[in-house]
């Protein structure tokens, strides 16, 4: 077992891109939640037990290289698969009548409660992971269409430096698991 407590760069500074290309690469692949912890065990695709053991606070990139190895050109690179994340752009919203922006805010915050979208509000940008098929959340997206909301789907990879650790694992940490312990669509909804 290798214990790793730092990371010695990323494969995307061009020092490290230069001596990656000419080198064999072992991949620690990490999940959406593996990649947020900062202590673990894990193999990698060679068969490697690594520790990650990072100060608090801090968790593995996609491409942070863990082991170099300049005599066999050898490394162990991170490879993190973050599932893409719905951002919903609330700026022009907040510039409509204080009324409408309110009851925007509070009608968008119920849709997502009733799928049981998890999110992250981060300034005028609301941030939720893909629980769904990507073109099922569009669809419901567009089915509301709130007044001065806007929204987009981005790579998870894009989203992560803008988050604090806490809110990238509250991002990322339960989007693989759908609560199903109740199911809100059975109920009866009556509008009179």
């Amino acid at each position: 077992m290798i214990l790793i407590g730092t990371v010695l760069g990323n494969s995307q500074e061009a020092i490290w891109k230069e001596r990656l290309d000419a080198s064999r690469i072992d991949w620690l692949v990490l999940d959406q939640w593996e990649a947020q912890k900062n202590r673990f065990r894990k193999h990698t695709a060679d068969d490697v037990e690594i520790a990650v053991a990072l100060e608090r606070n801090t968790h593995l990139h996609d491409g942070d290289i863990l082991l170099w190895d300049a005599e066999t050109r050898r490394a162990v690179v991170v490879k993190t698969e973050l599932k893409a994340v719905m951002v919903i752009d609330l700026s022009a919203a907040m510039s409509q009548s204080p009324e409408l922006s309110l009851r925007t805010c509070v009608e968008l915050g119920h849709a997502l409660g009733n799928q049981h979208w998890p999110a992250v509000v981060k300034n005028s940008k609301v941030f939720v992971p893909l629980t769904l098929d990507q073109k099922v959340m569009d669809s419901v997206m567009r089915t509301y269409a709130f007044p001065g909301v806007s929204f987009d789907f981005v790579p998870g990879a894009e989203v992560i430096p803008y988050l604090a650790p806490h809110e990238a694992r509250r991002l990322f940490g339960g989007a693989d698991s759908t609560p199903n312990s109740h199911d809100h669509h059975t109920h009866a909804h009556s509008h009179g």
